[in-house]
């Protein structure tokens, strides 16, 4: 998909991620409005929405403290963990097979954008077994986060990342529920510290 066909909102999350916009710039509808050659509407519907997925905060890009990450990922880690724990009761054949199929790939040479795809298809499959909507928005507001450290983890090419995939997927085969629910934790808290050393380090540059 080329910058063209974006939205406004994703044009301006892919802005904030990818760092165009300085820590202290502050962020106005005219500002924007006039980068993005549009009127202010649609940039204020943007700001909403990027406000409510911690994005922006007070009209700035919200940087979380360390603390925060790790308050971030303590929610995530006890809703795929319970996600995970419905999965091992409702996934039948053919939902462990395509949670499989997103463990068959090799982040040595698969490019950047392939490999994130895939490692979000693969939570978004566990987190989908609670058939829960509350969980399911919940989830999807903290994405901006998520998408942040898969990129750091896959941009720095975490080891273990696809091999620790592949031990739940076996646990879950196995239906072994509480080896799959402490490899995933492990796994999360794993990208967690992974993450974060990388992004202190950037932070402190």
């Amino acid at each position: 998909m080329n910058n063209s066909e974006l939205t406004i909102y994703q044009r301006i999350r892919n802005d904030i991620i990818s760092g165009a916009f300085k820590k202290d710039e502050k962020i106005t509808e005219a500002k924007l409005a006039k980068k993005y050659e549009v009127s202010r509407t649609p940039i204020r519907e943007a700001l909403k929405q990027l406000e409510l997925e911690y994005f922006i905060k007070n009209a700035y890009i919200f940087i979380p403290t360390t603390e925060e990450y790790r308050q971030i990922f303590e929610m995530r880690i006890l809703l795929e963990t319970h996600a995970l724990k419905k999965a091992a009761i409702v996934y039948t054949t053919s939902d462990l097979e395509e949670l499989k199929s997103y463990t068959e790939i090799d982040i040595e040479v698969e490019d950047e954008a392939k490999i994130i795809e895939i490692n979000d298809k693969f939570h978004q499959k566990i987190i989908a077994a609670t058939n829960n909507q509350f969980i399911l928005d919940t989830y999807q507001k903290y994405k901006s986060f998520i998408y942040l450290f898969s990129q750091t983890v896959i941009n720095k090419r975490r080891p273990g990342l696809i091999e620790e995939h592949k031990a739940i997927v076996s646990a879950l085969y196995d239906r072994d529920i509480n080896l799959a629910v402490t490899l995933l934790e492990d796994h999360l808290k794993n990208d967690l510290e992974f993450s974060l050393y990388y992004l202190e380090f950037k932070n402190n540059k």
